[in-house]
């Protein structure tokens, strides 16, 4: 099947794979005003912030401010013109056509030819890249038709969703293909805005390109209200950042804890996104407890995930019935209910005795002269829920003979330790948020960290099988199959969704929107006083 996208016509509703909502938007009420600088809370230090090796989404948010993609998403989660004003494709190819006269940050074009080197990198397993399998199949190659203003993307294997995919890489510039080290602290890319200065741990200060005028969908240059400048301040503490936002320091800043409600009572602009909050990942490395499927589905047994979830999400969130968000997926989102072991405290120590290990002279329990001992790692930058949260997997886990340890860690060092394979880990609260069922592929299969993206050392070849199947059926019409391989992961144990909650981005003297989960920074306009 094929299927061909062109530039949206005017008014066409710009995309976003996020379910956006909240209170009513006061640009109604008060006017745009231009030449102003708007400023947003990080959460951590974003790290390295080159596009192609990264999976935080707090790295993502920056680089959203300095690079494009061919395809942009709206906030009603459909795809519109990027840098591609229109494109063809297939399950296994896709031809993009780009726009005219864009230009990169350094005043360079942007050419065919370095859109297809950037999917070739990431393609290349040799790169290590990040991106690899969630944007660009593993093996795709691109060929550039310069006079056309073309890029053909051809995959080796098939992709349900292959232009959604290609569609959403960022794309780099010459100058930061050339010399990656760019990339790390700064930026070379097309996107609205370009990078002034760093400062690690503490800010960024990005400049508005008065040039800018491509995507995403009918983007209009002359367009009011548009701040001249960008500062992203890193701010760790919640109450921290709501002081800010009140007083009026800041004009956005994403709050999950009981801080929100004084931002509600002020009736501050909020816009808010169904996201995966609570995930948890067994290290099935060989040698470790997670590589016995006995431990992973007795620990399981032991959990109550409504109670993990009430915790976690403070009494606001959703029991997770798949691996990918409602309102972030094509697809289905009810794709495991019933298919992971139940709360059953019984059945949880049956399942560890079946499996060899059984109580030591202390309690805990034993197999092969190892004990069963786990530490927990959480990121310690997703509000106070995420200790709480661990503490009672901890009190679930010991009356079952399993010695516990907490181990709370920021984001740069969670993707050090468990993403990049660094460090030894067990088992982790860690939330994977992808927008279509293709995008996990890479995070539960295939090659392993450092090599790849499969941090948990997952192996199933029932859902290797079963993807296969699903990939080979374009769009929506294998939603079925992809379900199907996502139940195959449950009942295996390999992952465990357990809930899902509103993460609401919270905004004053400013509106905008939200995208795949994240601030869209064409959607930002200032407001008067």
């Amino acid at each position: 099947m094929r299927t061909v996208m062109r530039i949206a016509a005017a008014g066409t509703a710009a995309l976003t794979l996020a379910s956006c909502g909240g209170t009513a938007d006061p640009a109604g009420s008060q006017n745009l005003v231009n030449g102003k600088t708007f400023t947003m809370v990080l959460p951590g230090d974003p790290g390295n912030l080159d596009p192609h090796f990264t999976s935080l989404s707090v790295t993502m948010q920056v680089d959203r401010f300095l690079y494009d993609s061919l395809i942009a998403i709206d906030k009603d989660g459909k795809t519109v013109p990027g840098l591609a004003e229109k494109w063809d494709t297939t399950t296994t190819t896709a031809t993009f056509t780009l726009r005219k006269a864009i230009t990169c940050s350094d005043g360079s074009p942007l050419t065919a030819a370095t859109v297809a080197a950037n999917i070739n990198f990431v393609g290349d397993p040799k790169n290590s890249s990040s991106r690899i399998g969630v944007y660009v199949p593993p093996g795709a190659t691109a060929t550039a038709d310069e006079a056309a203003g073309t890029v053909t993307v051809t995959s080796p294997v098939p992709h349900s969703f292959l232009d959604r995919a290609i569609g959403q890489l960022h794309i780099v510039c010459d100058k930061g293909m050339q010399d990656r080290s760019v990339l790390k602290q700064g930026a070379s890319g097309s996107g609205l805005f370009k990078m002034t200065e760093v400062v690690p741990g503490d800010h960024f200060t990005l400049e508005r390109r008065k040039d800018y005028a491509w995507g995403p969908g009918d983007w209009k240059a002359d367009q009011q209200g548009l701040p001249d400048r960008v500062v992203l301040r890193i701010v760790a503490n919640e109450s921290t950042a709501v002081n800010l936002l009140l007083s009026g320091e800041v004009n956005a800043a994403g709050v999950i804890g009981p801080d929100q409600q004084r931002l509600q009572a002020q009736k501050t602009l909020q816009r808010d996104v169904m996201a995966m909050f609570g995930e948890l990942w067994f290290n099935q490395k060989p040698g470790l407890p997670g590589a016995d499927v006995a431990v992973r589905r007795g620990l399981t047994h032991a959990l109550d995930l409504g109670q993990l979830t009430q915790v976690l999400t403070s009494g606001t969130g959703q029991l997770a019935k798949g691996i990918v968000a409602p309102g972030m997926t094509p697809c289905d989102p009810d794709t495991i209910s019933g298919k992971l072991p139940a709360h059953d405290v019984e059945k949880a120590k049956t399942t560890l005795d079946a499996g060899g290990w059984r109580a030591g002279p202390d309690g805990i329990r034993v197999k092969d002269g190892k004990r069963l001992a786990i530490t927990i790692y959480y990121t310690t930058e997703l509000g106070t829920t995420m200790q709480a949260t661990a503490e009672l997997m901890q009190k679930f886990w010991q009356p079952i003979g399993v010695e516990v340890a907490l181990k709370g860690a920021t984001h740069a060092e969670l993707s050090q330790v468990i993403v990049a394979g660094q460090g030894s880990w067990d088992v982790g609260i860690v939330p994977l948020n992808v927008s279509t069922p293709g995008e996990a592929v890479p995070f539960v299969s295939g090659p392993t960290a450092p090599n790849g993206t499969n941090f948990a050392g997952i192996q199933n070849a029932k859902y290797a099988a079963l993807v296969q199947e699903a990939s080979g059926i374009a769009g929506t019409a294998g939603c079925g199959k992809w379900a199907e391989a996502e139940q195959a992961l449950a009942e295996n144990v390999d992952v465990v969704p357990f809930a899902n909650t509103n993460r609401p981005i919270f905004g004053k003297g400013a509106t905008f929107e939200l995208t795949v989960g994240s601030v869209a920074p064409g959607t930002i306009r200032m407001l008067g006083a």
